[in-house]
């Protein structure tokens, strides 16, 4: 196995630990909710906002994972009709406006919605955490979808990945 897939690999499982985490997180959070609710009969007030944070990382950090999986939802009827070739050239324009989205939009985007949180020192409502910590994961998996985009467009080219 070469190199480069060694540590994407690594990338790989060390995400898989950290989305496992935050599912289990907010698995115990909202488990926690409702036991106060209907037993205790009382809220605790940080946990929908916990719940909340913990769904926004679990779905942006998971987006990436499975771009980087080549997991992600996409529709094909169309894209199996083509030749060999015309896939592999679709597969790199694909690959190409997946880069380019996550870093405008992701990066780009991510960093000035942390910058600005940050330097607004705007906080949480029950948490009091800076909203820039929290907005954080945009550029993070931004940059890391950057990444695999890059590695895959080298397996596509390389003809390691034929669909």
């Amino acid at each position: 196995m070469k190199t480069a897939d060694v540590i994407f690999n690594k990338i790989y499982r060390i995400m898989e630990i950290i989305l496992v985490s935050i599912f289990g997180l907010l698995v115990i959070d909202v488990l926690g909710q409702v036991f106060s609710r209907y037993i205790l009969n009382t809220s605790f007030a940080f946990t929908e906002e916990l719940a909340r944070f913990s769904l926004i990382w679990l779905s942006i950090l998971g987006a990436a994972y499975l771009n980087g999986k080549r997991e992600h939802l996409s529709m094909d009827f169309l894209y199996q009709k083509f030749s060999a070739r015309t896939k592999k050239k679709v597969s790199l324009f694909i690959e190409l406006c997946i880069f380019l989205f996550a870093l405008i939009v992701m990066v780009i985007g991510g960093f000035n919605l942390v910058y600005t949180t940050l330097h607004l020192e705007q906080l949480s409502g029950t948490l009091r955490i800076p909203l820039g910590y929290i907005y954080a994961i945009l550029p993070v998996s931004g940059l890391l979808i950057m990444v695999f985009s890059i590695y895959h467009t080298i397996k596509i080219s390389t003809n390691d990945i034929t669909d």
